[in-house]
């Protein structure tokens, strides 16, 4: 009798909560309020199956509780209730199978008009491509990734010269318009996913995956990876604007080409100890962590990091010159910086590469005094001046 109980209370916990929780879907700002409608009958079908269930066991539990005197009867079988439960099960299935078949076939029509976005994962973040003048996204492959070229475009394909390179995890898209994004991811699975929009699509290495809509409301929306990708998953974030077609139009034209980007690259002004460390901070994982333009990331920023004061775990503060730099390289937990937590593993470098990667720190420049709450470094003590290195592409 106390099971038959808590069972109905439990049932109808779970439809009150159901009806009174305040956590339900985020607004709907694109044009697949479907796949609102596939979970809302998915939803009602599972949950009366758990409310019909509950309740059932609950009354079997009463009518048919032990009483002294009373034998229970034994049927192996009863081919009509089979019957009707696989007759049931068959139309629950049905019902739940159909709507998501349905909006599928929708999912795969991409509308002729849709314009094209490419969006590349890589942990722990995002960037974006746009197709150029010509329409058309130039070739790719994992053999052109370096720092410069962090997506890895063909740079002897003259269908990417013209692709618009969108620097930073942040993109903007019209109104009203049918967009199809393109996914690809450059080392473990991701996925991603705008709450808002709906739908969301598995990155899969070596494979380029797909989806569509048309954002139907104006706003800021946070793009989020909906698939563990390793230890800094929770900070994979993005943000996509939804803005009318004139101000997409002038966001768009302010992009800038690959083309661009590549000459800038090849007059960056580092020397080539700071070349070298450019490079060897893409080949040993460095730029998952630490972002070169000033963004949070799961380690310190190193844009204008060389010379700052920063505050440590333990309540001191040190001065990150070079022998710093070079300390927390080689021993990364030593002296950890408040804020951030103890997951950089020990590298093994030599001296020259640590020499290396600090003089590319040193080339991402000084703190400036509003950053430092300082006066601004000594003139003696400042880096080697190059500015063309703070626009790198993340």
């Amino acid at each position: 009798m106390v099971l038959a109980v808590a069972l109905i209370l439990v049932t109808v916990a779970s439809v009150l909560f159901h009806f009174l929780s305040p956590w339900w879907f985020t607004p709907l700002a694109s044009n697949w309020k479907l796949i609102d409608d596939t979970i809302l009958i998915t939803l009602v079908i599972t949950g009366g199956v758990f409310v019909a269930v509950n309740l059932f066991i609950a009354w079997a539990l009463i009518r048919y509780r032990h009483r002294p005197g009373r034998r229970a009867t034994y049927e192996p079988e009863n081919k009509k209730l089979e019957g009707w439960l696989t007759i049931g099960t068959s139309l629950g299935i049905i019902a739940m199978l159909a709507p998501g078949l349905y909006v599928y076939t929708q999912m795969i029509r991409v509308p002729e008009d849709a314009i094209v976005v490419e969006a590349v994962g890589q942990q722990w973040q995002w960037r974006f491509r746009l197709p150029g003048e010509d329409g058309r996204l130039g070739r790719t492959g994992a053999a052109f990734v370096s720092l410069d070229n962090p997506l890895g475009l063909d740079p002897d394909d003259p269908d990417g010269h013209d692709d618009l390179i969108v620097p930073g995890p942040d993109l903007v898209l019209p109104l009203d318009r049918p967009v199809l994004v393109l996914l690809r991811a450059h080392d473990v699975l991701h996925n991603f996913y705008v709450p808002q929009f709906r739908v969301k699509m598995d990155l899969v290495p070596g494979l380029v995956s797909r989806f569509w809509f048309t954002p139907t409301a104006t706003g800021r929306f946070e793009i989020l990876c909906a698939e563990l990708c390793g230890v800094g998953h929770w900070n994979m974030r993005g943000h996509v604007e939804v803005v009318d077609k004139s101000a997409y139009r002038e966001w768009r034209a302010a992009l800038p080409t690959f083309g661009a980007v590549l000459a800038a690259a090849a007059d960056d002004g580092l020397d080539e100890a700071a070349r070298r460390g450019r490079e060897l901070a893409r080949e040993r994982g460095c730029l998952a962590c630490h972002t070169l333009d000033g963004a949070a990331g799961i380690g310190p920023t190193w844009q204008g990091l060389y010379g700052a004061e920063r505050p440590l775990a333990d309540g001191r503060s040190v001065r990150a010159d070079a022998d710093y730099l070079a300390e927390a390289i080689r021993d990364p937990n030593a002296t950890l910086v408040a804020g951030f937590p103890a997951i950089m593993p020990r590298v093994d470098l030599s001296e020259a590469e640590v020499d290396a990667l600090v003089a590319f720190i040193r080339s991402l420049g000084a703190p400036t005094a509003e950053a430092q709450g300082a006066d601004p470094m000594p003139p003696g003590d400042a880096p080697a001046a190059n500015e063309a290195a703070h626009g790198a592409p993340r």
